[in-house]
């Protein structure tokens, strides 16, 4: 059986068009996991209807996945890749944008909800709702009525504010290292560290012991 501890997920919609945009913030985080562990974008590869590297880091052989069909079809590509190296639900960590978060806040949690965001919408249909989720917020604009609707859409497939564009890749830093802690020491230490204000604790947070494992 081939070899994978964990299959890392980035969401978001193909073609340059959004690539810079809210919702695709999975696949820039997944962009920052392959050169935060030493490997190259070019490195990712076509299969399963998706863009797949295989890279060992921090001990273990890690699948990063960005689902190349639109969002609301992304639970095919994590299907195959989920059923290919026979994964659980616990391996499996889905990286996507959370308009119920303000921009800069993450939250880590497993199972829940799709909240109304259609690649979870997706995943979730095929695979059930046990995986972990990896949850960076974008804000949602304040506005009510009949136009709430056009206006989100637009909010999270639109570009992002000027300020928000100079705080992005701090906050990129900071959720590809929330699912680095979930890799290496799995989710309650990864919520302990990360969940709130989307800023790592620092110097005050306590790494386990050396050989430390999950459980």
């Amino acid at each position: 059986m081939p070899e994978c501890s964990h299959l890392i997920v980035g969401l978001g919609n193909p073609g340059p068009e959004y690539e810079h945009t809210p919702h695709n913030i999975g696949f820039m985080v997944a962009d920052r996991l392959i050169e935060k562990w030493g490997g190259r974008k070019s490195d990712f590869r076509s299969k399963w209807n998706s863009e797949v590297a295989q890279i060992e880091a921090l001990g273990e052989k890690i699948l990063i996945q960005k689902p190349m069909q639109y969002m609301n079809l992304s639970g095919g590509p994590v299907q195959r890749a989920a059923a290919f190296y026979q994964l659980q639900p616990s391996q499996i960590v889905v990286i996507h944008d959370d308009i119920d978060l303000d921009f800069g806040r993450l939250k880590l949690k497993q199972g829940g909800g799709h909240g109304g965001h259609n690649g979870l919408r997706s995943i979730s249909g095929l695979l059930g709702a046990d995986y972990l989720r990896v949850r960076g917020g974008v804000g949602r604009p304040n506005v009510g009525g009949e136009a709430k609707g056009e206006r989100v859409v637009g909010h999270v497939l639109g570009p992002f504010a000027k300020a928000e564009q100079r705080e992005l890749p701090t906050f990129l830093d900071t959720l590809a290292d929330a699912v680095e802690d979930i890799v290496r020491h799995g989710l309650p230490y990864a919520m302990n560290r990360h969940n709130g204000d989307g800023r790592s604790k620092g110097s005050d947070f306590h790494e386990p012991p050396r050989g430390y494992r999950p459980p």
